[in-house]
């Protein structure tokens, strides 16, 4: 039996601009994985390819997700592999009957989840185009819920397997548009049916059918979503290890959209949306109102090792004119695109900024809260306070926390003064697949941090 190891850093964002080291054109392998929900196929590409070009520390060889722009490379630490032999290695029978098994896991530690799937390679020849077959394993609601995932190998360039990622839909199933004017691309005002909110959609179709986008909501985004177009259908999907979404999208004959969304194979519900360029979400800082300031003073909580810690006795320790306590979720990717902007912002700014983190798990088992909030931390480069808070619900969380009307998403931002007074409150966050809404939230945060310093 024979041990494998292979890795670099899970989560990454690598610059889809950045050349490939050794063949740029030819990934050592590719796999189109399809993970099967209830709304059917949810592909996405994994490749296993050298990665030094764009991440010094990585080994030669890495595993990555590609999520359209979105490339996740996964750490040594979480990927395992294993060949074990069948069959001797003398004569005719046993050569020709001799088979070995490959099985891989790929850890995604800070989502408690696992990608793993097994090969069987020998001398005779398969019966299916299907390479290897495994399932995705996610824990939510104190219970692991798993989805069955097929690999096929792909033999192309890296675009010609990035297009590979939905399956196109022969012509003779095809329905075409008489309008050609009508197009997927541009931004939408999205209705979904399980929320009351507006929700914006934003989409690129390029001449190959391409598409890739993603949807803002008042919560946050959905993250890079990417597919293709067929006549009046869009499929898009994601898969980075926490979230694993699925639209698909029928252009109706007015123009407008009728759509469903799965995520895993717990949720499902229908969305429309109408052509609307000028939509726009209400003011992230406007969302959350400040009802009781004093309750700020009464907040305690565990710290990583147990200690009662009360929150603003953290930031009376340090001389930060600006001061963000960072509400959200270890399990939340949106919560880590936004402690990676908090990463940003703390080296630009240093100890003019200071950040503490209160975390709502999705258990009350401390010592699992501890173990999730530390994988958290090491996999954004976060340095600041953690202190476990409690669970994940929304109502919970309002009602510990005390002093907001409503604790709206994960995460949730709240800014203060030198003299830990409340200046604003961000709730939501829109990732870097948002385009210029991520640019403009960035610049908002830095005027208002500069702007909190000066006084």
């Amino acid at each position: 039996m024979k041990n494998l190891l292979i890795g670099a850093c899970i989560g990454t964002a690598i610059n889809p601009s950045m050349s490939y080291a050794g063949n740029e054109n030819s990934p050592l392998q590719t796999y189109r994985c399809e993970m099967m929900t209830p709304g059917g196929v949810l592909p996405f590409i994994l490749s296993y390819e050298d990665t030094t070009e764009y991440w010094d520390s990585a080994p030669v060889f890495s595993f990555v997700i590609s999520n359209g722009d979105e490339r996740i490379v996964i750490p040594q630490s979480e990927t395992v592999g294993r060949t074990e032999h069948f069959g001797g290695d003398e004569g005719v029978l046993e050569v020709r009957s001799r088979r070995s098994r490959m099985d891989l896991r790929l850890r995604f530690d800070v989502y408690d989840s696992e990608l793993s799937w097994h090969r069987w390679y020998g001398f005779q020849p398969t019966d299916s185009g299907i390479h290897a077959e495994g399932v995705w394993k996610k824990f939510r609601n104190e219970n692991y819920v798993e989805l069955p995932v097929v690999f096929i190998e792909l033999d192309g360039s890296i675009e010609e397997n990035q297009s590979s990622r939905f399956v196109p839909i022969p012509e003779e199933f095809i329905e075409v548009n008489n309008d050609s004017a009508v197009t997927f691309e541009g931004q939408w005002a999205v209705q979904f049916e399980s929320s009351n909110d507006l929700a914006i959609g934003t989409f690129t179709v390029d001449d190959n059918q391409l598409a890739t986008g993603t949807f803002l909501t008042t919560t946050g985004d959905y993250r890079y979503l990417a597919g293709r177009v067929d006549g009046s259908i869009m499929r898009l999907s994601t898969f980075d290890g926490a979230h694993a979404f699925l639209f698909h999208a029928r252009m109706q004959e007015d123009g407008t959209i009728e759509g469903d969304f799965w995520s895993g194979n717990w949720w499902h519900e229908t969305w429309t949306a109408k052509r609307d360029d000028n939509a726009m979400l209400p003011d992230a800082f406007e969302q959350t109102i400040v009802t009781d300031e004093s309750k700020l003073n009464e907040l305690v909580f565990k710290d990583l090792d147990g200690n009662p810690t009360r929150v603003l006795d953290l930031f009376t320790e340090t001389n930060a004119k600006a001061r963000v306590i960072e509400i959200f979720g270890s399990w939340c990717p949106n919560c880590g695109d936004a402690a990676r902007e908090l990463v940003s912002l703390k080296k630009m700014y240093g100890d003019k900024l200071a950040v503490v983190g209160l975390a709502f798990e999705l258990t009350e088992d401390f010592e699992r809260s501890v173990t999730q909030v530390e994988r958290h931390h090491e996999h954004m480069g976060s340095d600041w306070p953690i202190l476990i808070a409690g669970l994940n619900d929304k109502d919970k969380a309002t009602k510990t926390l005390g002093f907001l009307d409503q604790v709206r998403s994960y995460p949730t931002l709240v800014f203060l003064n030198e003299h830990n007074e409340v200046m604003s409150v961000y709730s939501g966050f829109s990732g870097p697949a948002t385009g210029d809404a991520y640019s403009e939230q960035r610049t908002r945060f830095e005027n208002l941090i500069d702007k909190l310093i000066e006084e």
